[in-house]
């Protein structure tokens, strides 16, 4: 049975795509196919990072590039695991429908990063595993050897599905050492011209050792590596997902969409199946939204205010309380005699994020987090609280206004008070 699961990772591998980060990638014929069929070719139509190319010019990489660099290391992880023992549980198949689920599991996904995320939208984990049920994606996927059904499963964790297989391949495709967390530092790194998200990927997949329950485990030597991970992804929130420009943008093209589906001018279901441009397209022409030509044409807010977020803000997370807020804060400055409308300043709050350490080390008999690593769970926790802040943004031609007023501080109070939130 191991020579037909290892066969099922090495035999007819035979079709090169070259990728500027992982050099020859190997796929089947059967696989590339997907690759070249409509729902995956939108992806190479949206960036993988947004609006971060406005202040890191090179990162303009597509998700579709990004999603062949996830088969990939999903590839190499079960070639790993499988002479670890893996095979025990894993069946030619299921094998196939992971490496599928690798590579298509951005199918569903929304353009401009996260500008929809916090929208009363389908999840693009869901929206994926419907696209994979339907043709021509379901049949491509049929043609690989994979299940559709199992490999939407794997993506869309809401889907009925039950089994050892199954769960397993869930936990390999979204955890702490997962294949898209190791391509997307190393990728967005690259790009972006940083250091920060640089891994030894080698040395972390000799590491590795299945678990049925919970996918991988790691021993000691693995630690400084995982740490690594963790760091990384702190200065990439932090210098580069997060940067305030960045913030900027998205906050802009979020407000325009926002505005857009609460006036009607456009609906939820117009989001689906856009790419970068058709997204910019369909603002600019149903709702003539200035916010949306700017940001296309890199007129980016400026930020007025960063605030630390010490207290529970559950009050203005919710989107009408905040864009009454907004409308507070732009009645004092009117006051306070600078003339601002509502529509030329945002309030931006991050969306949650979270540093996944659910892992076992095996030699030390004990949780990542209880281990002898120095980031136990107070630190990690310390790394989320120092990256959210609440940002206001105006339109640039206020920007001198406010940097010679003295009571912006004072106005900033309405968030410790916000009136009717």
């Amino acid at each position: 049975m191991k020579k037909t699961i290892e066969a099922s990772l090495s035999e007819d591998y035979t079709h090169p795509v070259r990728d500027v980060l992982w050099g020859h990638i190997y796929m089947t014929e059967e696989q590339a196919a997907l690759t070249v069929c409509a729902p995956f070719i939108r992806l190479c139509r949206i960036f993988q990072l947004g609006p971060v190319y406005l202040t890191y010019p090179g990162a303009t990489h597509t998700r579709a590039s990004h999603s062949i660099g996830v088969y990939h290391m999903g590839r190499r992880l079960l070639q790993n695991l499988v002479e670890r023992g893996a095979s025990e549980w894993l069946t030619p198949q299921g094998i196939k429908s992971f490496l599928a689920a690798c590579l298509l599991h951005d199918l569903g996904h929304f353009p401009y990063t996260h500008s929809l995320k916090e929208l009363a939208l389908a999840s693009h984990e869901a929206l994926t595993g419907e696209i994979i049920l339907k043709d021509p994606v379901k049949s491509l996927v049929g043609n690989t050897g994979a299940d559709p059904q199992l490999t939407a499963a794997i993506i869309d964790k809401e889907m009925p599905g039950s089994g050892t297989e199954l769960l397993f391949y869930r936990k390999l495709l979204s955890g702490a050492l997962d294949p898209d967390k190791l391509d997307y530092l190393n990728r967005d790194a690259r790009y972006c011209g940083v250091p920060y998200g640089s891994q030894d990927v080698d040395f972390i997949l000799s590491r590795l050792y299945p678990d049925k329950e919970r996918g991988t485990d790691i021993d000691s030597r693995l630690i400084p590596n995982v740490e690594a991970i963790l760091f990384s992804k702190y200065l990439m929130y932090r210098t580069v997902y997060w940067h305030h420009q960045v913030r900027a943008a998205t906050a802009m093209v979020k407000k325009a969409l926002i505005k857009g589906l609460e006036s009607e001018q456009i609906t939820g279901a117009d989001l689906y199946d856009l790419d970068d441009t058709g997204l910019f397209t369909l603002l600019g022409e149903k709702t003539g939204n200035p916010l949306v030509e700017s940001v296309r044409n890199g007129r980016i807010f400026a930020t007025a205010a960063e605030i630390p977020i010490k207290a529970d803000i559950t009050g203005i997370r919710e989107i009408r309380a905040r864009s009454r807020l907004e409308e507070q804060i732009a009645a004092e400055l009117c006051k306070a005699g600078i003339q601002i409308n509502e529509e030329d300043l945002i309030i931006d709050i991050p969306e949650p994020v979270s540093f996944e350490t659910g892992l076992f080390v095996l030699d030390e008999k004990r949780s990542f987090s209880d281990s002898s690593s120095a980031f136990k769970t107070e630190t990690v926790d310390s790394f989320i609280k120092t990256l959210y802040t609440i940002r206001i943004f105006i339109d640039q031609k206020y920007k001198q206004k406010l940097k010679t007023f003295p009571d912006l501080h004072s106005i900033l109070d309405l968030f410790n008070n916000p009136v009717g939130c």
